[in-house]
C-alpha cells in the first residue's frame, strides 16, 4: 500500500466531486482542514495517513447536500478506499470519523472516540469560526435562502439533532447555535489555542454587526 499514492489519488478524488459544491463546503473546504489537521497533527501521537484520509473524505458528501442522508458519506468513501486496496480495519476508522466529526447541534451522542477523530473535529471546527467561519457561514445562509437576523427569532440553543438539521434561522443566530460554542469544544492543545483568537474576532463582529443594525455608528 503506497501510501503517498493513495492520498494523491485521494485528492484527486475530492477535487473532481466537489467541483460544483457549495461554497463554504467546497474543495477549498477540504483544502483547509487538511492543512489544519497537518498542523494539529504534528503534536499529537496519531496515525498521520488516517489523519489525511479522514480530512479529504470527511465532507465527500454531506449530508446536509443529500436530503439529511448521513449513509452517503461514508458509503462513497468505502467505496473509494477499497478500490485503493486500503485496509478494512482503516476503512472503518475513517466511516467512524465520517459518521462522528459533525457537530449536530452538539446534543447528540458521539459513539466513537480516537486521537485522530479529536484532532479532525478540532481541524473541522477551526474552519467554522474565525474570517473564514463567517463567511461560511453567511455563504450557506444566503445559498438556502435565509435571512441575515431576525430579532424576534431568538437562538434555539436546546435543538435535538432533527432540529438542527431542519432549522430554517436567521444566518446570525448560527453563531449562538454554534459557532460561539466550538471554542469551550476543542479537543486539542493547538485546537484550543487557534480556537481563542477566532473566537474574539466573532465577538468583535457581532459587536459590530449589532452596533450597525441598530444604528449606533
Amino acid at each position: 500500500m503506497n501510501k503517498k499514492a493513495i492520498i494523491s489519488n485521494t485528492k484527486s478524488f475530492v477535487q473532481q466531486s466537489l467541483c460544483d459544491a457549495e461554497g463554504g463546503h467546497d474543495w477549498f473546504h477540504i483544502l483547509r482542514v487538511w492543512n489544519n489537521a497537518k498542523l494539529i497533527a504534528a503534536t499529537e501521537n496519531v496515525d498521520i495517513f488516517v489523519v489525511e484520509l479522514g480530512a479529504l473524505l470527511h465532507d465527500i458528501a454531506d449530508s446536509k447536500f443529500h436530503d439529511g442522508d448521513e449513509t452517503v458519506g461514508p458509503k462513497v468513501a468505502r467505496e473509494f478506499l477499497e478500490s485503493q486496496q486500503v485496509s478494512e480495519e482503516i476503512i472503518i476508522h475513517i466511516e467512524h470519523i465520517i459518521k462522528n466529526i459533525s457537530f449536530k447541534g452538539g446534543n447528540f451522542n458521539q459513539n466513537f472516540s480516537s486521537p485522530e477523530l479529536d484532532v479532525l473535529q478540532d481541524a473541522d471546527r477551526l474552519d467554522a469560526i474565525g474570517a473564514i467561519g463567517i463567511a461560511r457561514c453567511f455563504n450557506y445562509g444566503g445559498f438556502k435562502n435565509r435571512p441575515l437576523y431576525n430579532p424576534e427569532i431568538a437562538p434555539n440553543l436546546n435543538m435535538t439533532k432533527e432540529e438542527y438539521k431542519n432549522s430554517v434561522a436567521p444566518t446570525i443566530n448560527h453563531f449562538y447555535e454554534k459557532l460561539l460554542l466550538l471554542k469551550e469544544r476543542m479537543n486539542t492543545e493547538t485546537g484550543k489555542k487557534i480556537a481563542e483568537e477566532r473566537h474574539k474576532f466573532m465577538e468583535t463582529y457581532l459587536q459590530q454587526f449589532f452596533n450597525e443594525w441598530n444604528g449606533l455608528n
